[in-house]
């Protein structure tokens, strides 16, 4: 039995326009790179030596690490969604259980223990996987490591849909998933949930690819709006710097209900600004996206930079406070925990 709907248009909701939705599973031919879709120049080995030279690292001090113990880690039952009502479930990083329009997907999901080229979890995994439901889909935001993990995603069925950003197909059909699709930015595709089509738009973020020594910026980087058929919005920014493209996504995109936004990874600051935002940033963002909630993500899990692992937290919630957000509107969740739209 399908759900019951509002009978919002999402079409009658755009502005400008939306794209029509592109088929699902389409093979597709992309440039040799997308380099010229960066909003800044990527670090190059001069600012390295300006990194060693100024006596700066990108990990914590030993007084950060010390702080590891207390990072919140609270996992509990997948919560009992109905129809019309999103729910979140944080495992870690920019991993997320969502349900919503009657669909669950993955947000880059990561339940490996080590990634490269950095330690490893600093909090378990929120979710245990045989916990899990069946995954109606994935969402791939690019495909830094923690973000796009081939262990975890190898566990995964093989016929799982797979959205994905331009470029990275060819990859993920490698590994023998048979329902890929590839988006450019402003493009979506569309899935059935329980009460009718789930729409996915791949959008734009300040960041950039790389998984190889030959192969930046080969395939494309970019967040996810998701709409469900009663017109609740959902945000997922995957990656990103803080700059114009929130504007742009929450004029083509009104009634966000929720962001979903990166807090760390962020110092030392006149390297990581341009691809990852600040706290303050990501309260900045949230408010050019017209957002009307925002959950804090990629924090408390691996620990990629400077800061001390609990500043994030405590920044964030400083931040919304100043800008007179109401409190219960920031989801900071613990890792593992859970929350219903509209319920605690």
């Amino acid at each position: 039995m399908r759900c019951a709907t509002k009978g919002v248009s999402m079409t009658a909701q755009a502005h400008p326009p939306l794209s029509e939705p592109r088929p699902l599973g389409e093979v597709r031919r992309w440039p040799g790179s997308f380099g010229d879709r960066l909003t800044s120049p990527l670090p190059g080995v001069t600012d390295f030596v300006r990194l060693a030279l100024r006596g700066e690292r990108l990990r914590p001090s030993s007084e950060g690490w010390a702080q590891i113990t207390e990072l919140p880690f609270q996992p509990g039952p997948l919560p009992v969604v109905g129809c019309g009502e999103l729910a979140l479930t944080w495992v870690g990083h920019a991993s997320y259980v969502l349900r919503i329009g009657g669909l669950t997907v993955l947000t880059d999901p990561v339940w490996s223990q080590r990634i490269v080229g950095t330690p490893g979890r600093v909090t378990p995994v929120g979710v245990a996987w045989e916990d899990l439901p069946p995954i109606d889909a994935v969402v791939i935001s690019h495909n830094h490591y923690d973000h796009l993990d081939a262990p975890t995603l190898d566990r995964l069925p093989r016929d799982t849909p797979l959205f994905v950003p331009a470029g990275l197909a060819e990859w993920v059909r490698s590994r023998g998933f048979t329902q890929v699709t590839e988006l450019d930015w402003w493009e979506a595709v569309e899935l059935e949930g329980e009460a009718g089509p789930v729409r996915f738009d791949f959008v734009p973020s300040h960041h950039w690819s790389r998984r190889g020594l030959t192969d930046t910026c080969r395939s494309l980087w970019g967040g996810w709006v998701l709409t469900a058929p009663d017109g609740q919005r959902l945000y997922f920014a995957g990656d990103t710097g803080y700059g114009h493209w929130f504007g742009e996504i929450g004029s083509r995109y009104p009634g966000i209900d929720m962001a979903l936004l990166p807090i760390g990874a962020y110092e030392p600051r006149w390297m990581l600004s341009p691809v990852h935002t600040s706290p303050e940033e990501a309260v900045q963002a949230c408010a050019d996206l017209g957002a009307r909630m925002m959950s804090p993500m990629h924090w408390a899990t691996f620990l990629l930079s400077a800061e001390p692992p609990l500043e994030p937290l405590r920044r964030v919630r400083a931040a919304w406070r100043a800008a007179g957000r109401p409190a219960e509107d920031l989801w900071d969740l613990p890792v593992g925990g859970s929350r219903v739209l509209g319920r605690s």
